[in-house]
């Protein structure tokens, strides 16, 4: 009885969750009254759409956020730079793309002018300088901080203080986007209620599935990956092994940096570049990380998931006067992932 009566608060907090989660069920499915779509059991077709967006959103978080759980997560390097790499690496492949293609009006190219060499080879070099970028930004300010949170995470504000100067200088305050090359600017019929999909959308999840799959067998299947693991809980023991452990680090640390430069150019052509994308795309990483748990990918790939449907639903299915409400339903799903789990869902202590 004791223990019923010390368990009871934890059984509480459930049943409330339960609760909620099944009133959105409801809402969703049968009443969603007053919402740009309606009931989904009255529009199907809205509602599998809404569905697809979130999970084609969440490949483009995962993208993004696996960097940063590589490093952060994993490596236990705080990188607030993160989302500065992200916004740099778009802005490179803008500007090669429209240096390659050339022309085009105030608002950019349009897609027919764009082939997929002219976006795939601005990819490519965007994601080697950034890369480069982190690599150095690892070797000459954080290598020397290796367990100092706090100055990393000030070394890195600063970074990228500095670099979102330097952006808006160069690259101007307003939005701007990458153009999809024509191969890719299409519709697939889905034969499910006539729906036809932006192929683009369909491009950026299977290119997160490969990205997931390859990170997957280098962290568990390679050598690389066992020794990056085992370094960030005894560096000192793999040192002793006679293991370069910094050349380690700094490959991870590459890597990271690899996938905000390609989070960028797929993010770029997806939503646009402006100022402030960046700090709004490591809150993004940061809400996966955290969701999923330190150091876990599966767990990156399970709160990107959660994330990009919470966003997606609630934008659609909110009270067309409330839509603007949205973002505290993100952060009530980060509030609830750390009342029953405050490592994150797959996440243990350091």
């Amino acid at each position: 009885m004791q223990q019923i009566r010390a368990r009871l608060p934890h059984y509480l907090a459930l049943g409330a969750v339960a609760t909620a989660i099944l009133f959105a069920v409801v809402w969703v499915l049968f009443i969603a009254g007053n919402t740009s779509l309606g009931p989904a059991i009255d529009n199907p077709k809205d509602f599998f759409i809404t569905l697809l967006n979130g999970v084609t959103a969440a490949g483009l978080y995962f993208v993004v956020a696996s960097g940063f759980t590589l490093i952060f997560g994993l490596m236990r390097i705080v990188n607030l730079a993160h989302g500065s790499f992200f916004l740099l690496g778009g802005y490179i492949a803008l500007r090669l793309q429209r240096s390659f293609v050339g022309g085009g009006s105030f608002f950019g190219l349009m897609s027919d002018q764009v082939s997929l060499a002219n976006w795939v080879l601005p990819l490519l070099i965007a994601t080697t300088i950034i890369a480069a970028s982190g690599l150095l930004t690892q070797q000459l300010f954080l290598r020397w901080n290796q367990g100092q949170d706090l100055r990393q995470a000030l070394i890195t504000i600063a970074l990228s203080i500095i670099l979102a100067d330097q952006m808006l200088a160069h690259f101007g305050g307003t939005a701007q986007d990458i153009s999809w090359p024509r191969t890719l600017d299409a519709f697939v019929n889905l034969r499910l209620y006539g729906i036809k999909y932006p192929v683009t959308r369909l491009f950026i999840l299977g290119l997160a599935i490969g990205v997931g799959g390859l990170l997957w067998l280098w962290l568990k299947k390679t050598r690389t990956g066992m020794v990056i693991r085992a370094g960030v809980d005894d560096p000192a023991m793999v040192s002793a092994l006679g293991i370069n452990i910094q050349f380690t680090f700094a490959t991870a640390f590459l890597v990271g940096s690899a996938l905000a430069g390609i989070g960028g150019v797929i993010g770029g052509s997806f939503a646009g570049l402006a100022p402030g994308v960046d700090g709004q795309w490591l809150l993004n990483s940061l809400v996966v990380v955290i969701i999923g748990g330190m150091g876990s990918l599966g767990g990156a790939a399970i709160g990107a998931l959660l994330y990009g449907l919470v966003t997606s639903f609630s934008a659609a299915y909110l009270p067309e006067n409330y839509t603007f409400y949205s973002v505290i339903f993100t952060f009530a799903l980060l509030a609830l992932v750390l009342a029953f789990r405050p490592y994150g869902l797959f996440g243990r202590a350091a």
